[in-house]
């Protein structure tokens, strides 16, 4: 079965259709006021009024995004992108007021009654740093969707990175990114897409471009300057408008390659569903630059699930030839670089143990081993792929060695084996390894923990992980590490996942931040990842 990218509140989208209403004047009024990026007000008449809170990592000195501040009567505040609180309220000014402070991966010490926070004496105008240990080895950048992203930066008067700081194509909330060089520039997808002025907004994938930061950019340690795909009434479209309208559209398998007379075209896998799980139909889509939307190319059958691009990608050479690789999370499909291989189910190849002809139903399963017992493991077409869940089922069932495995790797610290649910695979040059960022599933949160791993090869086998992000009864599904953004020869990387309640089983949300991506970066020379280094 392939694996599901994207949340469940695209249910919604079979009850009402995919635009949902348009804006009511009285909606765009207020929406206009609230979120215009030219403040209604002189940038100096907030400031006077607001006492500015800023928490900083006490490593960086950089503001900490998605700290939650509260005060002893629970009114909470969150910090923007920036790691700043433009803190106003009527009564408490002028006041010593106490806020507990917590956030995921971050930690502050308790005082000597075990409580966590901090005093802040109040005053328009005023301005109180408050410095937070990061626990995670990945450091928290920015969010990089929704409304807001720089709100408390503008109220308090400070400068904000993003020519969209507060409302960018109306857009609330964004599930699942993916990306993609395409003709020069970065290509940003993404699954259901929330809309300030209705519940229901785009299910039928949203996109939008940006610059490399080589290009005028901008660097991605500040921000992503999305140009998205809009609307006449502004808000972010659909750009896979399928016909019948019925279910929901996802892509993923992002590519880019020749078309027979050679032009460069972009590529893409899409599955329309209904709910979450029962799927209509799925196939290839070619991108139409003119019309800003992919259009059908061609049709697989339902019972093909692992034969078409899938999960992020990357472009390896092997043997003379190019292949793409296709992570769900680990590089387990594989197809030639070809438009009219891509189009044929029959020439993709799943890296596998199966023998010839054998079904991945460990009950049914038949494993290849050679005349001393070694497992083999190749490319085939003739048998479906192994992956991790694979993995598991036949080292449980007694046909496989724990050993023996390649998708399952331990914990460099514990020496437990981490169960990975979804993340990419990229070449580094810094380490001149394969480098693995994925999420656990049923870590200390459901989906909420990622890890970093190593390997010589894309197929592994990949033996050790070190836990870079934790998070507190939240979710961060489908990291996906944008090789395209990386530093100092691939030293310091950039990751980004979804931030939601979804699957943790936490009754309350974040404020602006849920359902939205948050980017991170990664110093891969940090000393903690030494012991999840491939020798």
């Amino acid at each position: 079965m392939r694996i599901l990218l994207f949340s469940p509140r695209s249910i919604l989208m079979n009850l009402c259709g995919a635009q949902g209403v348009r804006h009511a004047l009285a909606t765009l009024v207020v929406a206009v006021a609230l979120f215009s990026t030219k403040p209604l007000l002189n940038a100096a008449s907030p400031a006077q009024g607001c006492h500015q809170i800023q928490v900083v990592d006490s490593q960086t000195g950089r503001g900490v995004p998605l700290v939650e501040l509260d005060t002893v009567d629970r009114i909470r505040y969150v910090t923007d992108s920036a790691g700043r609180i433009a803190f106003q309220e009527p009564g408490l000014m002028n006041q010593t007021v106490f806020f507990s402070v917590r956030s995921h991966g971050y930690e502050l010490a308790p005082d000597g009654f075990g409580i966590v926070g901090t005093r802040v004496e109040t005053k328009p105008g005023g301005k109180t740093i408050v410095k937070i240990k990061r626990v995670n080895i990945a450091e928290r950048l920015y969010r990089t969707t929704g409304a807001g992203i720089y709100r408390d930066s503008v109220l308090v008067g400070e400068s904000a990175p993003l020519a969209q700081p507060l409302l960018n194509a109306q857009v609330v909330g964004q599930d699942s990114v993916q990306s993609v060089l395409y003709r020069g520039r970065i290509y940003w997808f993404w699954g259901d897409t929330a809309r300030l002025s209705y519940p229901l907004g785009n299910f039928r994938t949203s996109g939008a471009t940006s610059l490399l930061p080589a290009s005028g950019g901008l660097d991605p340690s500040s921000g992503i300057n999305f140009q998205y795909f809009s609307n006449a009434d502004g808000f972010s479209k659909g750009i896979c408008p399928f016909e019948p309208p019925e279910g929901v559209v996802w892509i993923d398998g992002l590519l880019t390659v020749a078309d027979d007379t050679g032009r460069e075209r972009l590529i893409t896998h899409f599955a329309r569903l209904k709910g979450l799980g029962a799927l209509l139909e799925h196939g290839l889509a070619i991108y139409n630059d003119d019309k800003e939307e992919f259009e059908r190319h061609a049709a697989f059958k339902i019972e093909e699930s692992w034969q078409c691009p899938r999960g992020p990608v990357f472009k390896h050479r092997e043997k003379d030839c190019d292949y793409y690789y296709f992570c769900t999370p680990f590089p387990n499909v594989r197809v030639r670089a070809e438009l009219k291989c891509m189009v044929n189910p029959c020439s993709y190849e799943a890296w596998t143990c199966l023998a010839e002809g054998s079904a991945s139903d460990a009950a049914k399963a038949h494993l290849q081993r050679d005349s001393n017992g070694q497992l083999i493991y190749r490319w085939t077409t003739n048998a479906p792929p192994t992956g991790p869940v694979e993995e598991r089922a036949l080292i449980k069932s007694g046909l496989m060695k724990n050993e023996e495995a390649h998708f399952s790797p331990i914990d460099a610290v514990s020496g437990k084996t981490i169960r990975m649910h979804g993340g990419s695979v990229r070449w580094n040059p810094w380490r001149q390894r394969w480098i693995l960022i994925a999420v656990q599933q049923d870590g200390t949160s459901f989906l909420g923990e990622v890890w970093y791993a190593e390997a010589k090869q894309p197929t592994g086998p990949w033996l050790k992980a070190r836990k870079i992000v934790t998070h507190d009864r939240y979710t961060f599904y489908n990291p996906i590490h944008h090789a395209f953004l990386d530093q100092e020869e691939g030293r310091v990387i950039y990751f980004e996942g979804t931030y939601t309640k979804e699957f943790s089983g936490n009754p309350e949300a974040t404020p602006r931040y849920d359902y939205n991506q948050v980017m991170y970066r990664l110093d891969l020379e940090d000393s903690r990842l030494f012991d999840a280094r491939e020798k």
